[in-house]
């Protein structure tokens, strides 16, 4: 039975992975993907689980995929990086069952590094790709990429991006298939033993299998042809055809749904029947360069941006040659709003220390890399998830004793369990002499909580072995480790000062759960408030750039409310006690012991 109902483009598929028989799916959280693993952890019967890096997900998915069965691997377009060594080669060996590798691109890095093109993995990786525009087809193109894989003997990409992952349409949903078992295990060495003598024969497969997508894709029903007026003909693919259709409806279109391979015959039948060819899409010109490259003019990236995600304000401005002012599609200007960090997060506290302390930070990926701004300023580098610890270690030993004392790395707890402890090893081995600092908040908190091997349970809720960082640091070769609460701020400053003085290798540990996140649940906190009677106008506490805390001008104040504690005191601080959690860690900042317990 059929049933309509809104969902996001992650949501969608994972319902239609359900539906089409998937019983397996692995990844590591990343946004815009993270969705699609917990949406689907959900379903009945499934088993879904959350990796420690991409790679580690892609070659379980690979395993469950060569056992015979319908296997999904799910990851961000940078997690496609870290699981390029298994991918490409992959590519060759082919699969017992099905294998679909979702990635999420995020075009405008809403939550990323870089905005990197995934569609070159798949022309690069010689793996074809869809592309779903909508929920609608994400939900549908799930399923049509586990029959290609089955039907051409490859794995699939399906490519979203975050406006797909995110945004909400109507799917109709269907009851799922019956699960057959196809679960066997095959001896097959000349398929899956990839020794030079035997890839050189499956090199040439996968050469026959893309010359067969190649004529699929003429045929393929999801690249479809629109004709309307032909004086201009479109070529688009993915979240670009709706702004396209929303601005120009009446020209006519050639929706891509498999941007590789390309259908050629059908790009130049259907640039043979309009006046004026062009190519709207985001990020690179992957369609463009292509359709150039079978020597068709087109108008593509001369007209529209390298750069950030579209909309159909960026389509009109590139193609509409008179004014635009007046158009409902020209977005308004809306005033910049810095992200930050929670109040009560337990990073601030020691990237306040660190910022204070002056030390070169090698910072990772996470919610902590915010502590980069003003007015905290603790974290100086980042570069990819796990690259902190080798970034630190490589900086010390290029410094040598020029160095104005030591280099600090910072990494979060999943962060280390995902690239970290390879160059924690590789720093114990070669006699690193830095701090290394695990901010260890108990879950993998900026894509939303989600459970990692040290926080002792599974994504499906299971129990599980936690990882115990300290052991292992131990048994990496890292004597010295240390472990504080970054509430602590005394405690904080002194460790990492002793550290710093320290020769050799040495981990600290800065433990406190995450603030929104906390499994054990402990006696609530009271807020904060600024004694004005006792507050100077010192302005430290403003340094740690707690949301809650904010500078209230005596220019503001009705002047029966002043009350001024020295000549040059302009105002003092405030604090609201609806954002306020008493962490205490701006408390003890305080020298003049103006911020005391809230009342009741």
């Amino acid at each position: 039975m059929k049933n309509r109902t809104l969902m996001s483009g992650n949501e969608a598929i994972a319902r239609g992975a359900y539906e089409c028989g998937v019983r397996f799916a692995s990844g590591y959280p990343g946004t815009p993907s993270t969705e699609i693993m917990e949406s689907f952890a959900r379903y009945d019967g499934v088993y879904a689980e959350w990796c420690p890096n991409e790679k580690v997900g892609l070659e379980c998915a690979i395993g469950a995929a060569l056992a015979g069965t319908k296997a999904m691997a799910v990851m961000k377009h940078v997690g496609v990086n870290v699981a390029a060594d298994p991918l490409f080669t992959v590519s060759y060996t082919g699969t017992n069952g099905a294998l679909v590798i979702v990635t999420a691109d995020d075009p405008s890095l809403h939550s990323s590094q870089n905005e990197q093109d995934n569609r070159n993995y798949a022309k690069f990786a010689k793996i074809p790709m869809l592309e779903p525009a909508d929920s609608a087809e994400a939900y549908a193109f799930i399923k049509i990429a586990f029959a290609l894989s089955a039907q051409f003997d490859t794995p699939v990409f399906l490519r979203t991006t975050t406006r797909v992952s995110h945004s909400k349409s109507i799917v109709e949903i269907a009851d799922p298939v019956p699960v057959e078992d196809t679960t066997q295990i095959r001896f097959n060495a000349p398929k899956y033993v990839m020794v030079p003598a035997m890839a050189r024969l499956r090199r040439i497969e996968v050469e026959k299998r893309m010359q067969a997508l190649k004529a699929f894709a003429e045929t393929f029903p999801e690249n479809r042809v629109e004709i309307n007026r032909t004086g201009i003909g479109v070529i688009t693919a993915g979240i670009p055809y709706h702004y396209a259709k929303d601005v120009f409806p009446d020209y006519s279109y050639l929706k891509l749904g498999m941007v590789h391979p390309l259908p050629e015959r059908a790009i130049r039948d259907f640039a043979a029947r309009v006046d004026r060819l062009v190519v709207i899409e985001e990020l690179d010109p992957f369609l463009e360069e292509q359709i150039r490259a079978m020597g068709i003019p087109v108008t593509g990236k001369d007209a529209f941006p390298y750069t950030n995600e579209f909309d159909p304000g960026v389509v009109e401005r590139a193609l509409r040659t008179d004014s635009v002012e007046d158009s409902p599609y020209v977005s308004p200007v809306v005033p910049p709003r810095p992200p930050n960090l929670c109040p009560g997060c337990p990073h601030r506290g020691l990237f306040y220390v660190l910022g204070k302390l002056k030390v070169f930070a090698a910072g990772d990926i996470g919610c902590y890399t915010l502590s980069f701004m003003k007015p905290l300023e603790g974290l100086h580098a980042c570069i990819c998830m796990g690259a902190s610890i080798g970034m630190a270690h490589g900086m010390s030993k290029a410094l040598g004793k020029k160095g104005e004392g030591k280099v600090v790395g910072v990494i979060g707890d999943s962060t280390f369990i995902h690239s970290g402890i390879t160059s924690l090893l590789n720093a114990a081995y070669n006699r690193s002499d830095c701090v290394f600092i695990i901010c260890d908040n108990r879950t993998t908190a900026m894509t939303g909580m989600q459970e990692h091997p040290a926080t002792g349970f599974t994504l499906q809720g299971q129990p599980a072995k936690a990882l115990d960082f300290e052991r292992l640091a131990e048994a990496l070769g890292i004597d010295q480790v240390r472990v504080i609460d970054p509430y602590d701020i005394r405690q904080t400053r002194a460790v990492i000062r002793e550290e710093l003085a320290r020769s050799g290798p040495s981990l600290v540990i800065s433990r406190r759960s995450c603030v929104l996140f906390r499994r054990v649940a402990g006696p609530p906190q009271k807020p904060l408030r600024v004694d004005p009677g006792k507050c100077i106008g010192c302005r430290t506490c403003l340094g740690l750039g707690c949301p809650p805390i904010s500078w209230l001008k005596f220019s503001d104040q009705a002047p029966d409310q002043i009350v001024r504690n020295t000549k040059k005191q302009e105002g003092n601080a405030v604090i609201d006690p609806q954002l306020c959690n008493g962490c205490t860690v701006c408390q003890q900042l305080c020298k003049a012991g103006a911020i005391v317990a809230g009342e009741e």
